[in-house]
């Protein structure tokens, strides 16, 4: 899965399913050098073959929404190596949180699942004669614990989350997550572009200061939809127009069971998302 590089002064520290960090050599200086990779997962697998250009698109979409928000962050200054400085972030070094804090505006995947079983959201209520895509009454925060490599991230309740880092944290991160999701969809809608969900990961520094960490805000942490194919769709496909992986996660619910290793993504549903993703920063950033 490790697509690591020999980066002078640096070295590799960790490969996630789709990032590599990085130390410096120097004992001094305590920053890490966080590369996006081209590598793409879904269903808690990495796929090949990996999207082009993807990690690019990806660092250049979180720098992005770094600059937009008004919270606390990772970055840090200094200047990125030559062979990553594409798709790399130099990053302060951060107590991680074992939470991903997803806050979800409308009802689709894992959450359009649970509600048709049993007319709830990770355990939240919701009213009745909702449909695939709909925009819920109420942003929600639906918090999953972050799982230990290689075993599957867990859907938890608030007061799980109060268990693991404490009441006053844990009420930091559902309003922090639940504000910069707000601001976002916001921004988005403004594009002519729907924030559908999202998930936010946080560390803190040495401070304790809490900061917003990892990807934020992309195509891979996030769903995107046209507005106007939302407004007009009379099919969940053709309403939730996405900007995401979600053309990936269709073609494989639609040609692999979910035993063994999943199948090679054909060249079509590469090329497409690799299209919707360039498409995205583009519509954003204009």
């Amino acid at each position: 899965m490790s697509d690591a590089l020999n980066i002078p002064g640096w070295r590799h520290l960790y490969s996630g399913k789709v990032r590599d960090l990085y130390a410096s050599q120097d004992p001094a200086d305590t920053r890490i050098l966080v590369v996006a990779s081209d590598r793409v997962s879904a269903f808690d697998f990495v796929l090949s073959p990996g999207i082009p250009e993807k990690g690019a698109l990806l660092t250049t979409l979180s720098r992005w929404w770094f600059a937009q928000l008004d919270f606390p962050n990772h970055l840090a200054d200094g200047e990125i190596p030559d062979a990553v400085a594409d798709r790399a972030m130099l990053a302060q070094s951060l107590e991680m949180l074992p939470i991903e804090c997803v806050v979800r505006g409308y009802i689709t995947g894992t959450g359009w699942a649970e509600y048709q079983q049993s007319g709830t959201v990770c355990g939240i209520s919701l009213p009745s004669g909702l449909e695939n895509g709909d925009r819920l009454p109420e942003p929600l925060f639906t918090p999953a614990y972050k799982a230990p490599m290689g075993e599957h991230d867990e859907n938890i309740t608030f007061e799980r989350v109060v268990e693991l880092v404490g009441a006053e944290r844990a009420t930091e991160l559902r309003d922090a997550s639940l504000s910069i999701y707000a601001k976002a969809a916001a921004i988005a809608e403004q594009h002519g572009l729907i924030l559908a969900d999202s998930k936010f990961e946080f560390g803190t520094d040495a401070d304790g200061t809490l900061r917003l960490a990892d990807e934020v805000l992309t195509s891979d942490s996030s769903r995107y939809w046209d507005a106007a194919a939302w407004e007009s769709g009379t099919t969940p496909t053709e309403r939730m127009a996405s900007f995401d992986k979600q053309i990936v996660r269709d073609w494989l619910a639609s040609n692999w069971d979910k035993q063994g290793e999943p199948p090679v993504l054909p060249d079509e549903i590469v090329q497409r998302t690799a299209d919707r993703y360039r498409e995205l920063i583009e519509r954003l950033t204009a």
